[in-house]
């Protein structure tokens, strides 16, 4: 029997989707149970929505923004609705398992928008900017570097090789935009002060970062899109140990501040670990890896008190830290741990020079100017003409109801149904 290696990329890269697939599931989990219970619906319904939109519209438009002929380096000009794959081609069947693959990525950038405007955002809203953010900004900002963009070109070249940035900090970066333009949740500062608004399940949320994490090695190992290639043994370590290091850190830095083992933090620090090591996971050893998650944990416990406490951003599930903040220290952590007998460059501490580190900081950067900016204005322009923000007696009552017409808990709510 003749050995098909394009069959078996194509295996491994559809294995690798549905690994991806399973993190929506995850992203629910961990939204509705950061929220209350009033709100669950609606969080599931705008998770719904990211995968089914955002696949129609990656698409329509999307893919060929981010992978069509990109002889600018700023944006991708052809192959909408994958009008120029030939399936009768040597590689047409490996093209298609290649859309599918970075469709879910794609949903997957949206989706980290959902928690942090959780619990007082409209619906309507939540669809126009979903709509904005799968079609345009995260394939434009993607096309500048897995479509063959500039960044490519920036000193030895940047490097993201699942998408801490590409993916998560464009999501996190967008999140923060969200955020601003439509405010605190209804009572979560009192006279300047944060107050604690918790989530309805801490249980929820632990199934759902499980499922991520185990989502995550094919988020990562996937990226080889190649079921031939060896380093997935590797991805698959680095994931995992920057995984159990961000929680490791997460939780350490949470006693240190507040004097408990804060179980949000911890969670979050494990998504915190899973994120940093995104850009990185085939270019470091495992050693690099644990130290790049462990401080994920940290930089993740350190943003988030910022965000609240300094800037008065109010995100539920933490999200701009896990992925915007965290993301960005993945990135450039490639700059300083890569090694190259793993992934073929050094970073700064071995040898590398600071040209890597160089290119890192200029994509992180552009990241956050491109992506925040532009969302930003979609946020706003949204804001002026339907609106954002659900009214006071709206999220009181709750979205689930208001929004919905249903609750996700009714034996156990005192809210009733439209």
């Amino acid at each position: 029997m003749d050995f098909n290696p394009v069959a078996l990329d194509i295996v491994w890269t559809l294995l690798a989707t549905v690994l991806v697939f399973l993190m929506q599931a995850g992203f629910s989990l961990l939204e509705a149970g950061a929220t209350r219970a009033k709100n669950s619906i609606n969080i599931v319904m705008k998770n719904v929505m990211d995968m089914s939109l955002g696949s129609l519209v990656f698409w329509l438009v999307g893919f060929g923004f981010m992978f069509g002929s990109n002889s600018s380096g700023w944006i991708g000009t052809d192959n909408f609705l994958l009008s120029e794959i030939d399936p009768a081609s040597e590689t047409g069947y490996f093209d298609f398992a290649f859309f599918i693959f970075q469709t879910v990525f794609a949903a997957t950038a949206a989706t980290i928008i959902s928690g942090a405007v959780a619990e007082r955002t409209k619906f309507t809203a939540y669809l126009i900017y979903a709509v904005a953010v799968t079609g345009f900004i995260y394939p434009i900002f993607g096309s500048w570097v897995w479509g063959g963009g500039w960044l490519n070109d920036v000193g030895p070249g940047f490097v993201d090789f699942a998408g801490s940035t590409v993916v998560h900090s464009v999501g996190g970066w967008a999140a923060l935009a969200g955020a601003i333009v439509v405010g605190p949740r209804l009572g979560k500062y009192i006279d300047g002060a944060p107050q604690r608004l918790p989530g309805h399940s801490v249980v929820l949320m632990a199934l759902g970062v499980f499922i991520l994490w185990f989502g995550w090695f094919g988020f990562n190992a996937g990226s080889t899109v190649s079921g031939n290639d060896g380093s997935i043994a590797v991805i698959f370590i680095t994931t995992n140990l920057a995984a159990a290091a961000g929680a490791v850190g997460a939780m350490v830095l949470s006693y240190a501040i507040w004097k408990r083992f804060d179980v949000y933090m911890t969670l979050n620090g494990v998504i915190a670990g899973l994120v940093a090591i995104t850009a990185g996971c085939a270019n470091m050893g495992p050693g690099m890896a644990l130290i790049t998650g462990l401080i994920g944990g940290f930089v993740v416990v350190g943003s988030a008190v910022f965000l609240e406490n300094v800037l008065k951003v109010d995100d539920p599930v933490g999200a701009i830290a896990a992925h915007g903040f965290t993301g960005a220290w993945g990135t450039l952590a490639v700059g300083l741990f890569a090694q190259e007998e793993f992934g073929g460059i050094n970073g700064l501490l071995f040898g590398g020079g600071a040209g890597q580190l160089g290119a890192q900081f200029v994509g992180v950067i552009a990241a956050f100017v491109f992506v925040f900016g532009t969302s930003f204005v979609v946020f706003k322009l949204i804001d002026l003409t339907i609106g954002m923000r659900a009214s006071d007696e709206e999220q009181e009552i709750g979205l689930d109801v208001t929004e919905h017409s249903a609750s996700g808990y009714p034996d156990f709510t005192n809210v009733t149904q439209k």
